[in-house]
């Protein structure tokens, strides 16, 4: 990259489209936009512009992606040769890919280093947290996924793909907004009797978080699983599906409670997650949780199960992102890739 001018950092998800403007080691914008792109390249168009519009043009950018992991593409090595190739007709100025342990390279390299450019924005957010805490374990709760990674005077992994991650239990399927109940948990309570949960798409972790009265604003940009409204009431009717019973078998209450159970089992899910990282067992008993993404919450509540302080990736950005900590955090990898493209100049 040149040595002037301002970057933009590109996290190119299969759900949404984050950017990250940076002018001179700060950043001065951050934008989340909904992108389904299994629905096709037209839907990253549109997102794309819609950021650009946001953030206004600069004359270098720095991606990173999970959205090659679409249904889509046919393989991952496709669908990263066909992101790149929609970003370099409409991204004006020079871009660079973010390859992870490969370093930077160009879109022309694409195809020949697809393997560690595909999913490597879990890899951009640690690296650059690495660079603030020598230890800590990086929770970075997004809304479909949650990334555990330890952070030991440098990124404490070994793994290379989402595979590698799903044996290491790096990438935990348990996210804010979009993980479908059934996912959680095969069984739970509900005023004193055990239900199977039943295997159908009839609400999701945004329902219990909304009912928690801890779903953050615009936090979730999709329809809900039923396409209706995103109220309690609606969530609570959303829920009461997963045990097979109508909203009007229980109170407001019993559905809180029925939403926190929920809640507990996805906590659970992270914190048996965390305990058999590689490498947690080498952290420092005063070694924090770094907090991140949409769920960050969630991630604060996963620090004091691990009997961990928080530190949230907001308090790490205060000094490059004053103005725009909330969403900064929530677009951690789009932020980290400016940065470390910025820095790496």
């Amino acid at each position: 990259m040149s040595p002037d001018g301002a970057v933009t950092g590109w996290d190119i998800g299969g759900a949404h489209v984050k950017a990250a403007r940076v002018e001179h080691r700060r950043v001065t914008g951050v934008v989340q936009v909904a992108c389904p792109l299994w629905q096709g390249l037209d839907r990253l168009d549109a997102a794309v512009a819609q950021a650009r519009a946001a953030l206004g043009d600069t004359g270098h950018h720095a991606v990173t992606m999970t959205g090659e992991m679409v249904d889509l593409f046919d393989s991952r090595a496709a669908g990263v040769v066909a992101i790149v190739e929609r970003l370099t007709a409409a991204l004006p100025g020079e871009l660079r890919l973010y390859a992870g342990r490969s370093g930077w390279v160009a879109p022309a390299a694409a195809r020949s280093n697809a393997d560690d450019i595909a999913s490597a924005n879990w890899l951009a957010t640690a690296a650059w947290v690495a660079t603030r805490c020598p230890q800590a374990l990086l929770a970075d709760i997004g809304s479909t996924t949650s990334d555990l990674i330890v952070i030991d005077r440098g990124v404490a992994s070994a793994s290379r793909s989402d595979a590698d991650r799903l044996i290491s239990g790096e990438l935990v399927y348990a996210g804010l907004v979009r993980t479908p109940l059934m996912a959680l948990a095969p069984a739970v309570d509900f005023r004193g009797r055990r239900h199977r949960v039943m295997a159908e798409h009839f609400a999701t972790t945004a329902d219990i978080w909304r009912l928690l009265g801890e779903l953050p604003e615009h936090a979730d940009q999709y329809p809900a699983a039923d396409g209706g409204a995103k109220t309690p009431e609606a969530s609570a009717r959303r829920l009461a599906r997963m045990i097979g019973r109508d909203v009007d078998e229980g109170s407001m209450d019993d559905w809180r409670a029925l939403a926190a159970t929920f809640a507990d089992a996805q906590l659970a899910t992270l914190i048996d997650a965390s305990r058999a990282l590689p490498g947690i067992a080498a952290l420092s008993a005063d070694a924090p949780v770094v907090c991140a993404g949409a769920g960050c919450m969630i991630a604060a509540r996963l620090a004091d199960a691990l009997d961990r302080r928080a530190v949230t990736l907001a308090s790490l950005l205060a000094d490059c992102a004053p103005t725009c900590l909330d969403d900064a955090t929530t677009c951690a990898p789009a932020v980290a890739a400016a940065l470390l493209a910025e820095t790496a100049r």
